[in-house]
């Protein structure tokens, strides 16, 4: 290819950056809806992260996967890495609405079995993501943004204000920390243990586990 052909490519490239659409109401097979273009780079991305790690998979890979340019993606993630964060930021959803909803007053154990029923539904149901974290944490470990660390300490603070809240009764909040611990380490820590057994029986045996840590 001679420079001035390179030149117009690039430039080509740049248009197509700023112009690709998102896709409309009525766009595709049967005009079925579909996930944004954004959400849709993630789940494809999220796939080749797990099966070839995050080294092993390129933009071009991504892109083919999705039948669109790589010039698209661009439009949507400026680079992997910010693909690789936004798959990360998913984990910081779990309980924060159920957190927030709390507000200010102390929490007894009913409503700490309440957030964990919610958050053991909203992990399980992104239960890839953990298995994404397990192949790829030498990847991940290299992302550190002042706005991730932000949020995550904000998070972390959240947990340990609830915790910590001497209003509860200390083996209450012990048995709150430790059933947490029971969620989290279950789907963090497994990796793909617990592959072969379906999200619904997985949730009643992690319940089953929440109850008895609460009730002592």
């Amino acid at each position: 290819m001679s420079q001035t052909a390179a030149t117009h490519a690039d430039q080509d490239d740049q248009a197509l950056i700023v112009s690709v659409p998102e896709p409309g109401p009525g766009v595709g097979a049967a005009a079925e809806p579909t996930p944004d273009t954004r959400q849709r780079i993630l789940d494809v991305a999220l796939d080749l992260f797990i099966e070839q790690g995050f080294d092993g998979t390129s933009l071009r890979q991504i892109a083919e996967q999705l039948g669109v340019t790589k010039a698209a993606l661009y439009y949507h993630f400026e680079s992997k890495d910010d693909i690789l964060m936004a798959l990360h930021l998913r984990l910081h959803e779990f309980g924060r609405e159920s957190l927030r909803r709390m507000g200010e007053g102390p929490v007894n154990l009913e409503l700490w079995g309440e957030l964990l029923d919610e958050i053991v539904d909203q992990m399980l149901a992104q239960r890839k993501i953990f298995l994404m974290h397990e192949r790829n944490q030498a990847a991940l470990e290299k992302l550190h943004r002042k706005d991730h660390d932000e949020e995550h300490e904000d998070l972390q603070n959240r947990f340990r204000i609830v915790l910590a809240d001497t209003r509860v009764p200390l083996q209450d909040r012990v048995r709150m920390a430790a059933s947490f611990g029971v969620v989290f380490s279950s789907l963090f820590l497994s990796g793909d243990a617990f592959s072969s057994t379906t999200d619904a029986e997985l949730a009643d045996m992690l319940r089953s586990v929440i109850r008895n840590v609460l009730r002592g």
